[in-house]
C-alpha cells in the first residue's frame, strides 16, 4: 500500500487530528522579534497585555510576560512601575532591532566563522567599505 492508498484509506491517521487545523509552535526567537516589533509600533510604554494584543493568534499572556522577561535579561527591552504592573519599551531603534534579529540568526547557528563568512562574501562593494569602515572604528573605541 503506497503512502497515498494510506491516507485516502484513512488507514494511520486519525480523521479527527486532519479536520482541527494544527497550530504551529513558535521558536523563541521568533516570538521575542515579534514582542519587539510590536513594542517598536507602540507610542510610548506599552502593558504585556497591550503586546498580546498586537500579537494576536493564541500567545498565552503568561508566555508574552516570560518573552519580555527574557528581553528585559537580554538589555533589549525597559520597563518602568506603572500600577501593579510594568511598562515596556523596546531599548533601542529599529536599527537596533535589526541588529538584534541579526545576532538571534547567528547565535542559532553551530559554525559562526561560516555563517559570518558567507554574509561578507554577500556583501555590496559599498556595504563592505562601510562594514569595514565600522569595524574599525569599533577596534579603535576598544583600545581607547
Amino acid at each position: 500500500m503506497t503512502h497515498q492508498d494510506e491516507h485516502d484509506s484513512g488507514e494511520g491517521h486519525d480523521s479527527h487530528d486532519e479536520r482541527q487545523p494544527r497550530l504551529r509552535r513558535r521558536a523563541q526567537g521568533e516570538l521575542e522579534s515579534q514582542v519587539l516589533a510590536a513594542l517598536h509600533t507602540a507610542r510610548g510604554p506599552v502593558s504585556a497585555a497591550w503586546v498580546q494584543e498586537r500579537i494576536g493568534g493564541d500567545l498565552a499572556y503568561t508566555t508574552v510576560m516570560t518573552i519580555l522577561t527574557r528581553l528585559l535579561a537580554k538589555d533589549a527591552v525597559t520597563r518602568e512601575r506603572a500600577g501593579r504592573s510594568f511598562a515596556w519599551t523596546p531599548a533601542s531603534d529599529e536599527a537596533g532591532l535589526a541588529a538584534f534579529r541579526m545576532r538571534k540568526v547567528l547565535d542559532g547557528e553551530s559554525n559562526r566563522e561560516a555563517v559570518l563568512a558567507s554574509f561578507v562574501t554577500t556583501l555590496t562593494p559599498d556595504d563592505e567599505e562601510l562594514l569595514r569602515g565600522l569595524l574599525g572604528q569599533a577596534g579603535a573605541e576598544a583600545d581607547d
